[in-house]
Protein backbone atom coordinates (compact mmCIF):
# COMPACT_ATOMS: atom_id res chain seq x y z
CA UNK A 1 0.00 0.00 0.00
CA UNK A 2 1.19 3.32 -0.69
CA UNK A 3 1.88 5.96 1.79
CA UNK A 4 1.44 8.92 -0.40
CA UNK A 5 -2.41 10.83 0.87
CA UNK A 6 -4.12 12.50 -1.76
CA UNK A 7 -7.07 13.98 -0.89
CA UNK A 8 -10.01 13.76 -2.85
CA UNK A 9 -13.03 15.93 -1.92
CA UNK A 10 -17.05 15.42 -2.72
CA UNK A 11 -17.20 17.53 -5.93
CA UNK A 12 -14.43 15.19 -7.14
CA UNK A 13 -16.23 11.78 -6.36
CA UNK A 14 -19.67 13.27 -7.86
CA UNK A 15 -17.42 13.81 -11.16
CA UNK A 16 -15.85 10.51 -10.52
CA UNK A 17 -19.54 8.58 -10.25
CA UNK A 18 -20.72 10.92 -12.99
CA UNK A 19 -18.48 9.66 -15.75
CA UNK A 20 -17.72 6.25 -14.11
CA UNK A 21 -21.60 5.33 -14.10
CA UNK A 22 -22.53 7.04 -17.02
CA UNK A 23 -24.77 9.91 -15.94
CA UNK A 24 -22.61 12.30 -17.99
CA UNK A 25 -24.24 12.46 -21.32
CA UNK A 26 -20.50 12.42 -22.72
CA UNK A 27 -19.96 8.97 -21.29
CA UNK A 28 -23.58 6.93 -22.54
CA UNK A 29 -22.87 4.22 -24.75
CA UNK A 30 -25.27 2.19 -26.76
CA UNK A 31 -23.37 -1.07 -25.70
CA UNK A 32 -25.65 -2.80 -22.84
CA UNK A 33 -22.66 -5.16 -21.46
CA UNK A 34 -20.46 -1.95 -21.51
CA UNK A 35 -23.24 -0.23 -18.96
CA UNK A 36 -23.29 -3.55 -16.91
CA UNK A 37 -19.14 -3.59 -16.66
CA UNK A 38 -18.99 0.10 -15.78
CA UNK A 39 -21.24 -0.33 -12.69
CA UNK A 40 -19.67 -4.35 -11.83
CA UNK A 41 -22.97 -5.87 -12.56
CA UNK A 42 -26.85 -4.66 -12.48
CA UNK A 43 -29.07 -4.95 -9.58
CA UNK A 44 -31.64 -7.28 -10.47
CA UNK A 45 -33.74 -8.21 -7.78
CA UNK A 46 -36.45 -5.67 -9.45
CA UNK A 47 -36.58 -6.96 -13.23
CA UNK A 48 -37.45 -3.61 -14.00
CA UNK A 49 -34.52 -1.84 -12.80
CA UNK A 50 -31.75 -3.85 -15.34
CA UNK A 51 -33.70 -2.30 -18.22
CA UNK A 52 -34.27 1.06 -16.94
CA UNK A 53 -30.66 1.49 -15.44
CA UNK A 54 -29.75 0.76 -19.04
CA UNK A 55 -31.73 3.21 -20.00
CA UNK A 56 -30.63 5.85 -18.05
CA UNK A 57 -27.14 5.57 -19.53
CA UNK A 58 -27.76 4.75 -23.10
CA UNK A 59 -28.26 7.17 -26.46
CA UNK A 60 -30.40 5.16 -28.28
CA UNK A 61 -30.57 1.77 -26.42
CA UNK A 62 -34.10 -0.03 -26.48
CA UNK A 63 -35.45 -2.55 -24.57
CA UNK A 64 -35.16 -5.04 -27.03
CA UNK A 65 -30.89 -4.42 -27.27
CA UNK A 66 -31.26 -5.50 -23.40
CA UNK A 67 -33.29 -8.60 -24.28
CA UNK A 68 -30.78 -9.49 -27.06
CA UNK A 69 -27.61 -9.15 -24.86
CA UNK A 70 -29.40 -11.59 -22.27
CA UNK A 71 -31.49 -14.06 -24.36
CA UNK A 72 -29.56 -14.13 -27.63
CA UNK A 73 -25.97 -12.90 -27.67
CA UNK A 74 -26.02 -13.92 -23.84
CA UNK A 75 -23.28 -11.65 -23.31
CA UNK A 76 -25.40 -10.52 -19.94
CA UNK A 77 -26.61 -13.43 -17.10
CA UNK A 78 -28.07 -13.59 -14.28
CA UNK A 79 -27.45 -14.89 -10.66
CA UNK A 80 -27.58 -14.26 -7.25
CA UNK A 81 -24.04 -13.04 -6.18
CA UNK A 82 -23.10 -10.49 -3.72
CA UNK A 83 -25.22 -10.00 0.12
CA UNK A 84 -27.58 -12.99 -1.72
CA UNK A 85 -28.83 -10.75 -3.94
CA UNK A 86 -29.62 -11.00 -8.06
CA UNK A 87 -27.65 -9.74 -10.25
CA UNK A 88 -27.62 -8.91 -14.37
CA UNK A 89 -23.27 -9.44 -14.87
CA UNK A 90 -21.00 -9.53 -18.35
CA UNK A 91 -20.58 -13.43 -18.35
CA UNK A 92 -16.96 -12.69 -18.14
CA UNK A 93 -16.85 -11.75 -14.89
CA UNK A 94 -19.00 -15.24 -13.92
CA UNK A 95 -16.59 -17.32 -12.60
CA UNK A 96 -14.87 -14.43 -10.47
CA UNK A 97 -18.57 -14.16 -8.80
CA UNK A 98 -19.54 -17.91 -8.82
CA UNK A 99 -16.06 -18.38 -6.75
CA UNK A 100 -16.20 -15.37 -4.37
CA UNK A 101 -19.71 -15.47 -3.69
CA UNK A 102 -22.07 -17.69 -5.26
CA UNK A 103 -19.95 -21.09 -4.19
CA UNK A 104 -20.12 -19.89 -0.20
CA UNK A 105 -23.95 -18.93 -0.53
CA UNK A 106 -24.65 -22.73 -2.30
CA UNK A 107 -23.48 -23.98 0.97
CA UNK A 108 -25.26 -21.60 3.01
CA UNK A 109 -28.67 -21.97 1.24
CA UNK A 110 -28.15 -25.66 0.78
CA UNK A 111 -27.67 -26.64 4.59
CA UNK A 112 -30.96 -24.25 5.49
CA UNK A 113 -32.78 -26.27 3.13
CA UNK A 114 -31.59 -29.61 4.35
CA UNK A 115 -32.43 -28.24 7.85
CA UNK A 116 -36.00 -27.56 6.65
CA UNK A 117 -36.17 -31.18 5.09
CA UNK A 118 -35.09 -32.47 8.17
CA UNK A 119 -36.87 -30.98 10.25
CA UNK A 120 -39.97 -32.44 8.59
CA UNK A 121 -39.41 -35.56 8.26
CA UNK A 122 -38.58 -35.45 4.60
CA UNK A 123 -35.60 -37.78 3.37
CA UNK A 124 -35.74 -39.89 6.47
CA UNK A 125 -35.67 -43.47 4.39
CA UNK A 126 -33.00 -41.93 1.72
CA UNK A 127 -30.32 -41.57 3.51
CA UNK A 128 -30.96 -38.07 5.13
CA UNK A 129 -32.55 -34.96 4.25
CA UNK A 130 -28.95 -33.75 2.41
CA UNK A 131 -28.97 -36.67 0.14
CA UNK A 132 -32.73 -36.78 -0.71
CA UNK A 133 -31.99 -33.11 -1.54
CA UNK A 134 -28.80 -33.77 -3.67
CA UNK A 135 -30.80 -36.51 -6.08
CA UNK A 136 -33.51 -34.17 -6.43
CA UNK A 137 -31.25 -31.93 -7.95
CA UNK A 138 -29.20 -34.14 -9.55
CA UNK A 139 -33.13 -35.66 -11.08
CA UNK A 140 -34.31 -32.07 -12.11
CA UNK A 141 -31.16 -31.01 -14.24
CA UNK A 142 -30.89 -34.44 -15.96
CA UNK A 143 -35.24 -33.17 -16.88
CA UNK A 144 -33.76 -29.60 -17.99
CA UNK A 145 -30.78 -31.27 -19.55
CA UNK A 146 -33.42 -33.46 -21.86
CA UNK A 147 -35.65 -30.40 -22.30
CA UNK A 148 -33.50 -27.23 -22.49
CA UNK A 149 -35.14 -24.99 -21.15
CA UNK A 150 -38.41 -25.34 -18.48
CA UNK A 151 -40.35 -23.50 -16.32
CA UNK A 152 -40.51 -24.67 -12.49
CA UNK A 153 -44.26 -25.51 -13.25
CA UNK A 154 -43.23 -28.06 -16.17
CA UNK A 155 -40.22 -29.28 -13.91
CA UNK A 156 -42.49 -30.38 -11.23
CA UNK A 157 -45.11 -32.00 -13.21
CA UNK A 158 -42.04 -34.35 -14.61
CA UNK A 159 -39.89 -34.83 -11.25
CA UNK A 160 -42.82 -34.99 -8.57
CA UNK A 161 -40.64 -34.78 -5.26
CA UNK A 162 -40.40 -31.28 -6.29
CA UNK A 163 -44.07 -30.83 -5.29
CA UNK A 164 -43.22 -31.76 -1.53
CA UNK A 165 -44.30 -29.05 0.83
CA UNK A 166 -42.08 -28.21 3.84
CA UNK A 167 -44.00 -26.53 6.94
CA UNK A 168 -40.26 -23.90 8.23
CA UNK A 169 -42.36 -22.77 11.07
CA UNK A 170 -44.01 -25.11 12.67
CA UNK A 171 -46.33 -24.11 15.40
CA UNK A 172 -46.40 -20.31 14.40
CA UNK A 173 -49.44 -18.38 13.39
CA UNK A 174 -47.93 -17.17 10.03
CA UNK A 175 -46.42 -20.49 9.13
CA UNK A 176 -47.47 -21.97 5.86
CA UNK A 177 -46.64 -25.16 3.53
CA UNK A 178 -43.69 -24.36 1.38
CA UNK A 179 -43.13 -25.87 -1.89
CA UNK A 180 -39.30 -26.88 -2.56
CA UNK A 181 -39.21 -26.41 -6.21
CA UNK A 182 -37.75 -22.91 -5.74
CA UNK A 183 -35.22 -24.07 -3.22
CA UNK A 184 -34.07 -26.96 -5.47
CA UNK A 185 -33.69 -24.57 -8.56
CA UNK A 186 -31.77 -21.79 -6.46
CA UNK A 187 -29.86 -24.29 -5.52
CA UNK A 188 -28.58 -25.54 -8.55
CA UNK A 189 -28.45 -21.80 -9.51
CA UNK A 190 -26.28 -20.66 -6.95
CA UNK A 191 -24.13 -23.88 -7.24
CA UNK A 192 -23.46 -22.77 -11.26
CA UNK A 193 -25.13 -25.63 -12.52
CA UNK A 194 -28.50 -23.74 -14.27
CA UNK A 195 -29.56 -20.30 -15.36
CA UNK A 196 -32.39 -17.92 -15.33
CA UNK A 197 -33.21 -17.37 -19.08
CA UNK A 198 -36.11 -15.41 -20.69
CA UNK A 199 -39.06 -14.99 -18.99
CA UNK A 200 -42.72 -15.68 -19.47
CA UNK A 201 -43.39 -11.67 -20.33
CA UNK A 202 -42.71 -8.85 -20.84
CA UNK A 203 -39.64 -7.12 -19.90
CA UNK A 204 -41.05 -6.43 -16.13
CA UNK A 205 -41.78 -9.87 -15.81
CA UNK A 206 -39.83 -11.96 -12.73
CA UNK A 207 -41.07 -15.45 -13.70
CA UNK A 208 -38.28 -17.00 -15.79
CA UNK A 209 -38.05 -20.27 -17.44
CA UNK A 210 -34.45 -22.34 -16.25
CA UNK A 211 -31.86 -24.07 -18.80
CA UNK A 212 -28.85 -25.74 -17.80
CA UNK A 213 -25.29 -23.72 -18.24
CA UNK A 214 -23.92 -26.26 -20.57
CA UNK A 215 -26.92 -25.56 -22.72
CA UNK A 216 -26.85 -21.63 -22.35
CA UNK A 217 -23.92 -20.73 -22.89
CA UNK A 218 -21.04 -22.32 -24.97
CA UNK A 219 -18.07 -24.00 -23.54
CA UNK A 220 -18.04 -24.31 -19.23
CA UNK A 221 -16.60 -21.93 -17.36
CA UNK A 222 -13.31 -21.86 -15.83
CA UNK A 223 -12.50 -22.49 -12.29
CA UNK A 224 -11.39 -20.09 -10.22
CA UNK A 225 -9.90 -20.38 -6.78
CA UNK A 226 -11.85 -17.71 -4.50
CA UNK A 227 -9.00 -15.90 -2.93
CA UNK A 228 -8.00 -14.70 -6.57
CA UNK A 229 -11.36 -13.99 -7.16
CA UNK A 230 -12.65 -12.09 -4.55
CA UNK A 231 -9.46 -10.31 -4.90
CA UNK A 232 -10.43 -9.49 -9.19
CA UNK A 233 -13.64 -8.45 -7.76
CA UNK A 234 -12.78 -5.99 -5.27
CA UNK A 235 -10.32 -3.86 -7.99
CA UNK A 236 -13.20 -3.70 -10.56
CA UNK A 237 -15.20 -2.27 -7.88
CA UNK A 238 -12.26 0.17 -6.61
CA UNK A 239 -12.29 0.90 -10.33
CA UNK A 240 -16.34 1.83 -11.10
CA UNK A 241 -17.11 2.89 -7.01
CA UNK A 242 -13.60 4.39 -5.72
CA UNK A 243 -12.04 6.14 -3.79
CA UNK A 244 -14.40 4.63 -0.81
CA UNK A 245 -13.64 3.72 2.84
CA UNK A 246 -13.22 -0.43 2.95
CA UNK A 247 -16.46 -0.57 4.86
CA UNK A 248 -18.33 0.26 2.00
CA UNK A 249 -16.36 -2.95 0.06
CA UNK A 250 -17.47 -5.13 2.99
CA UNK A 251 -20.98 -4.26 3.14
CA UNK A 252 -21.26 -4.37 -1.02
CA UNK A 253 -19.55 -7.91 -1.18
CA UNK A 254 -21.18 -9.20 1.85
CA UNK A 255 -17.66 -10.85 3.14
CA UNK A 256 -16.45 -10.22 6.33
CA UNK A 257 -13.33 -8.23 7.00
CA UNK A 258 -10.64 -10.41 7.12
CA UNK A 259 -11.92 -11.97 3.50
CA UNK A 260 -12.62 -8.19 2.30
CA UNK A 261 -8.54 -7.88 3.83
CA UNK A 262 -7.25 -10.43 1.83
CA UNK A 263 -8.73 -9.42 -1.41
CA UNK A 264 -6.96 -6.27 -1.12
CA UNK A 265 -3.54 -7.77 -0.12
CA UNK A 266 -2.34 -8.67 -3.37
CA UNK A 267 -4.00 -4.87 -5.18
CA UNK A 268 -1.60 -1.78 -5.69
CA UNK A 269 -3.54 0.77 -3.98
CA UNK A 270 -3.54 4.10 -2.39
CA UNK A 271 -4.89 5.74 1.05
CA UNK A 272 -6.61 9.14 0.53
CA UNK A 273 -8.44 11.86 2.58
CA UNK A 274 -11.98 11.68 1.85
CA UNK A 275 -13.22 15.18 3.19
CA UNK A 276 -16.97 15.89 3.98
CA UNK A 277 -18.36 18.89 5.58
CA UNK A 278 -21.15 16.81 6.98
CA UNK A 279 -19.07 14.37 8.98
CA UNK A 280 -15.57 15.25 9.05
CA UNK A 281 -12.72 13.02 6.87
CA UNK A 282 -12.12 9.92 6.31
CA UNK A 283 -9.70 7.41 4.84
CA UNK A 284 -10.83 5.63 1.46
CA UNK A 285 -8.98 2.87 -0.60
CA UNK A 286 -7.92 4.05 -4.65
CA UNK A 287 -6.37 1.55 -7.03
CA UNK A 288 -2.78 3.21 -7.16
CA UNK A 289 -2.41 3.74 -10.70
CA UNK A 290 -6.32 5.67 -10.65
CA UNK A 291 -4.91 9.13 -8.67
CA UNK A 292 -5.49 11.62 -11.09
CA UNK A 293 -7.66 14.55 -10.62
CA UNK A 294 -11.10 13.79 -12.25
CA UNK A 295 -11.91 17.61 -12.72
CA UNK A 296 -15.50 19.30 -11.26
CA UNK A 297 -18.68 17.99 -11.40
CA UNK A 298 -20.15 20.91 -14.10
CA UNK A 299 -21.50 19.31 -16.99
CA UNK A 300 -22.76 16.13 -16.10
CA UNK A 301 -25.84 16.57 -16.65
CA UNK A 302 -29.45 15.10 -15.62
CA UNK A 303 -29.96 11.53 -14.96
CA UNK A 304 -33.22 9.65 -14.02
CA UNK A 305 -31.95 6.13 -12.04
CA UNK A 306 -34.83 3.29 -10.98
CA UNK A 307 -34.91 1.54 -8.19
CA UNK A 308 -32.45 -0.06 -6.71
CA UNK A 309 -29.98 1.23 -9.38
CA UNK A 310 -26.54 -0.34 -8.80
CA UNK A 311 -25.38 3.54 -8.51
CA UNK A 312 -26.77 4.54 -5.14
CA UNK A 313 -26.84 1.05 -4.27
CA UNK A 314 -22.64 0.82 -4.30
CA UNK A 315 -22.03 2.41 -1.21
CA UNK A 316 -23.00 2.05 2.24
CA UNK A 317 -22.26 5.56 3.31
CA UNK A 318 -24.56 7.78 0.83
CA UNK A 319 -24.18 11.19 2.05
CA UNK A 320 -21.87 12.53 0.17
CA UNK A 321 -23.96 12.09 -2.93
CA UNK A 322 -27.77 11.63 -1.04
CA UNK A 323 -27.58 14.59 1.28
CA UNK A 324 -30.36 14.63 3.79
CA UNK A 325 -33.29 13.09 1.47
CA UNK A 326 -32.81 9.39 2.85
CA UNK A 327 -36.18 9.78 4.97
CA UNK A 328 -38.12 10.37 1.46
CA UNK A 329 -36.23 7.75 -1.48
CA UNK A 330 -35.70 4.80 0.69
CA UNK A 331 -37.68 2.13 2.28
CA UNK A 332 -37.67 0.61 5.73
CA UNK A 333 -35.44 -2.30 4.89
CA UNK A 334 -32.53 0.10 2.83
CA UNK A 335 -34.10 -0.05 -1.13
CA UNK A 336 -33.86 3.13 -2.64
CA UNK A 337 -36.50 4.35 -5.10
CA UNK A 338 -36.60 6.28 -8.25
CA UNK A 339 -33.32 9.38 -7.64
CA UNK A 340 -33.35 12.40 -9.70
CA UNK A 341 -29.74 13.45 -10.46
CA UNK A 342 -28.01 16.11 -11.23
CA UNK A 343 -24.26 16.92 -12.08
CA UNK A 344 -23.63 13.32 -9.68
CA UNK A 345 -26.01 13.86 -6.69
CA UNK A 346 -29.20 12.67 -5.99
CA UNK A 347 -31.78 16.03 -6.25
CA UNK A 348 -34.82 14.30 -5.93
CA UNK A 349 -37.54 11.63 -7.06
CA UNK A 350 -39.47 10.39 -9.64
CA UNK A 351 -42.63 8.14 -10.56
CA UNK A 352 -44.77 6.54 -13.37
CA UNK A 353 -47.98 7.55 -13.09
CA UNK A 354 -50.93 4.76 -14.44
CA UNK A 355 -51.46 7.53 -18.00
CA UNK A 356 -47.43 6.87 -18.51
CA UNK A 357 -46.43 10.54 -17.34
CA UNK A 358 -43.22 10.79 -15.32
CA UNK A 359 -43.97 12.44 -12.45
CA UNK A 360 -41.17 14.39 -10.63
CA UNK A 361 -40.31 16.13 -7.27
CA UNK A 362 -37.37 18.27 -6.80
CA UNK A 363 -35.60 18.19 -3.18
CA UNK A 364 -33.67 21.21 -3.74
CA UNK A 365 -33.08 23.98 -5.50
CA UNK A 366 -30.90 23.57 -8.59
CA UNK A 367 -31.66 26.24 -11.16
CA UNK A 368 -33.63 26.82 -14.36
CA UNK A 369 -31.01 25.00 -16.76
CA UNK A 370 -30.96 21.97 -14.65
CA UNK A 371 -34.87 21.94 -14.33
CA UNK A 372 -35.46 22.04 -17.86
CA UNK A 373 -32.41 19.33 -18.31
CA UNK A 374 -34.26 17.22 -16.15
CA UNK A 375 -37.78 17.28 -17.32
CA UNK A 376 -36.23 16.63 -20.53
CA UNK A 377 -34.52 13.34 -19.11
CA UNK A 378 -37.97 12.65 -17.95
CA UNK A 379 -39.85 12.72 -21.23
CA UNK A 380 -37.15 10.63 -22.85
CA UNK A 381 -37.53 7.79 -19.71
CA UNK A 382 -41.41 7.93 -20.43
CA UNK A 383 -41.03 7.49 -23.92
CA UNK A 384 -38.58 5.06 -23.26
CA UNK A 385 -40.97 2.87 -21.30
CA UNK A 386 -43.69 3.33 -23.95
CA UNK A 387 -46.93 1.49 -22.72
CA UNK A 388 -44.96 -0.72 -20.16
CA UNK A 389 -46.33 0.66 -16.59
CA UNK A 390 -43.37 0.25 -14.16
CA UNK A 391 -44.08 0.19 -10.21
CA UNK A 392 -41.19 -0.53 -8.09
CA UNK A 393 -40.94 -3.97 -6.40
CA UNK A 394 -39.81 -2.17 -3.13
CA UNK A 395 -42.20 1.38 -2.71
CA UNK A 396 -40.80 4.19 -0.75
CA UNK A 397 -42.53 7.42 0.62
CA UNK A 398 -42.07 9.65 -2.44
CA UNK A 399 -42.86 7.40 -5.21
CA UNK A 400 -45.84 6.50 -3.39
CA UNK A 401 -46.86 9.56 -3.40
CA UNK A 402 -46.11 10.98 -6.99
CA UNK A 403 -47.25 7.87 -8.53
CA UNK A 404 -50.92 8.35 -6.97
Amino acid sequence: MRSTMRSIGVAERRARLAVRHRLAAAARTDEVAGIAGSLVALHATDPATVFLSVAARSLTAAHTDVEAALYEDRTLLRMLAMRRTMFVVPVELVPALQASCADALAVRQRRTYARYLEQAGVGADAGGADAWLADVEEATHRVLLARGAATGAQLSAQEPRLRTKVDTAPGKSYSRPTGITTWVLVSLACQGRIVRGRPNGSWISSQYQWAPIEAWLPGPFPAMPAGPARTELAARWLRAFGPAPVTDLKWWTGWSMGEVRKALAPLDVAEVELPDERTGTATGLVLADDLDPAGGPEGTGAALLPALDPTPMGWQDRGWFLGEHAPLLFDRSGNIGPTVWWEGRVVGGWAQRGDGEIALRLLEDVGAEAEAAIEAEAGRIGRWCGDVRVTPRFRTPLERELSS
